[in-house]
């Protein structure tokens, strides 16, 4: 039976997490690095990856790193949806990690690359577009554009027709684009000229590409969960705070009943998501399903959040000063990252033998 509740392990890694992020990465620091330019907060990803561990949760004890599981994971990127956080935990700790470990890990460059991930030494990004869904076409033969987190990564995993291949990041031609969501840059990834070295060959890679794609689909509703409970909370603790008329506007029956019922679309959401974490964690044979269902239901939730967010805070929620506007764009960009709601809904129907209307 599926176990949606979090452990004791789960809430201290919680609570170290969320305490860095608001040490570290604050709402005021990460508006003034967005603004910058650059969104990456110097040394946040060295604490979290190496000295809180979180990059290696998904690497055996015996590749160097934690032998933990998609569930711990899974709050990682809660903590990192809510506080918006740039950090290549998806990216690198997940999907580049996820798509090794399907290989054979007794193949020493995986092994070293593996190790290099679980400490943190290294940032490996699969080298396709963010928007890449887990049944979508995984094959680079020159150029791929909107790969996430490419401009911070030391190796880049490019799926070639002959098998997959590491890529030292310095080989290939990474130039940086303008992403809608400024704290998850964007970049067009050349590395037609760059040899590299071949992990696997054409079968296994693709297999081992499809179970990253997966388990990063699977834990990215994490991330939309996390994302859409601080834009319920700070709109909650916003209209306590706001008065009109002599009362605060959060006791206007309109703005409750809107409230509840992003409320109920949010506990639905992080069932969906722990669903999905524990479906993965213990490699059920439903998988597939679980994820396809938390990503088309979660990726729908945090745009709603984001947008109540937005619109509840009244003018101060339009302007720049406020973070409301990093939560909407987080949200908007996950919508379409690693399949749109449609493509999952389209990938349910299919598991589950559903045709199409006529």
């Amino acid at each position: 039976m599926t176990d949606l509740l979090y452990s004791d392990t789960e809430d201290d890694l919680r609570s170290a997490v969320r305490s860095l992020l608001a040490a570290r990465a604050g709402t005021r620091t990460l508006l003034d690095r967005v603004e910058s330019g650059d969104p990456y907060v110097p040394g946040l990803w060295n604490s979290l990856a190496g000295d809180i561990g979180a990059a290696g949760l998904l690497v055996p004890e015996k590749l160097g790193g934690q032998g933990a599981s998609h569930r711990e994971a899974a709050v990682v990127l809660e903590e990192l949806g809510r506080a918006v956080t740039p950090a290549p935990y998806l990216t690198s700790a997940v999907i580049a990690t996820e798509t090794l470990l399907a290989l054979d890990t007794g193949n020493a460059p995986v092994a070293e690359l593996l190790s290099g991930l679980a400490s943190g030494r290294t940032v490996a990004v699969l080298a396709l577009p963010l928007s890449t869904a887990p049944d979508g076409e995984q094959i680079v033969t020159g150029t791929a554009n909107g790969v996430a987190d490419a401009v911070l990564a030391d190796v880049l995993l490019v799926p070639r027709p002959d098998g997959l291949y590491a890529v030292p990041a310095a080989d290939a031609a990474v130039e940086p684009q303008t992403p809608l969501d400024l704290t998850r840059p964007l970049a067009r990834v050349t590395s037609g000229s760059a040899s590299g070295t071949r992990l696997a060959d054409a079968g296994p890679s693709r297999a081992a590409v499809r179970r990253g794609l997966l388990t990063g689909a699977g834990l990215l509703a994490s991330e939309q969960l996390g994302l859409a409970e601080w834009c319920l909370e700070e709109t909650v603790r916003h209209t306590r705070e706001r008065y009109q008329f002599n009362r605060p506007v959060g006791s206007f029956q309109a703005l409750k009943h809107r409230m509840a019922q992003l409320w109920l679309e949010i506990v639905n959401a992080r069932a969906a998501a722990r669903a999905a974490a524990d479906a993965l964690a213990t490699e059920s044979p439903d998988t597939a399903l679980t994820v396809a269902v938390a990503q088309a239901y979660c990726s729908k939730v945090a745009v709603r959040a984001a947008e109540e967010c937005v619109q509840l805070h009244g003018g101060i929620g339009m302007t720049w000063e406020h973070p409301a506007h990093l939560a909407l764009k987080r949200a908007k960009s996950d919508q379409i990252a690693l399949g749109s709601a449609g493509s999952h809904q389209d990938a349910i129907a299919e598991l589950m033998d559903l045709p199409a209307p006529a």
